[in-house]
């Protein structure tokens, strides 16, 4: 059972997502949210912490906690989610379309990003996300057959992530993440709409297990004008 502190956290997080408290304004007092959630002062601060710590409101003494914009076409650096659990966030609804789905045996520079020694199998995942019927964004996902025997296209149009953990009960640790800009290749000016840009935004993941196997490399190939990448940095004093 979750502590009351962290369901108040997660219901605030709710209210700040959906607008309900808006960005530039500030939370309800201790003393309201006190009242309001029937718990102790204490409990609302410990709640009131942790919103501040993973960037959800700025406190200000004197005048309360304010709830810090967060754009809603942002695109986080850090933290590691799905594309699918990302724009149920952001209150988007793309598309995607499968280009590739297919077993190979790991080309060398696929070999080289996997730290792989020998000849072995992957899967290569290419798909494509439309946003209001433009294509601008090309995710090409490379997965270890060791680890991840079974792919469809089925399993690609909706999350590769449902299917790993839920399905295949592989416990996703953390990413490296490097970011790069880049020509766009001839695959990129097929796949995306690229509408005259002349370079793309390159976020390459190599993505580890619980038992610090690496054993996905992806490469999330973004149209420049659509998006902002962005993290939360919190001086600790």
């Amino acid at each position: 059972m979750k502590n009351k502190y962290m369901v108040i956290y997660q219901e605030m997080v709710n209210h700040i997502d959906q607008g309900e408290f808006k960005a530039n304004h500030f939370l309800p007092s201790e003393n309201e949210l006190t009242e309001s959630y029937q718990t102790s002062r204490e409990t609302i601060r410990k709640a009131l912490n942790l919103l501040a710590q993973n960037g959800y409101i700025q406190k200000i003494r004197g005048k309360g906690s304010l709830v810090i914009d967060r754009s809603k076409f942002d695109f986080p650096v850090s933290g590691l989610v799905s594309f699918k659990e990302l724009t149920e966030k952001l209150g988007q609804a793309p598309k995607t379309k499968v280009h590739k789905c297919q077993l190979i045996e790991a080309p060398s520079p696929i070999r080289h990003h996997l730290k792989l020694t020998k000849k072995e199998q992957v899967w290569e995942v290419v798909r494509s996300r439309s946003f209001s019927g433009s294509r601008i964004i090309l995710d090409k996902d490379y997965l270890l057959k060791k680890y991840v025997p079974y792919m469809s296209e089925e399993i690609a149009s909706d999350s590769i992530y449902v299917h790993l953990e839920d399905e295949l009960q592989l416990t996703i640790s953390f990413a490296k993440k490097e970011i790069v800009v880049e020509e766009p290749t001839e695959e990129d000016r097929e796949l995306l709409d690229l509408e005259g840009f002349h370079n793309i935004v390159v976020i390459k993941n190599y993505v580890y297990l619980d038992d610090a196997s690496l054993f996905q490399y992806t490469e999330s190939r973004h149209r420049p004008d659509k998006f902002r990448f962005v993290d939360f940095a919190r001086r600790h004093h």
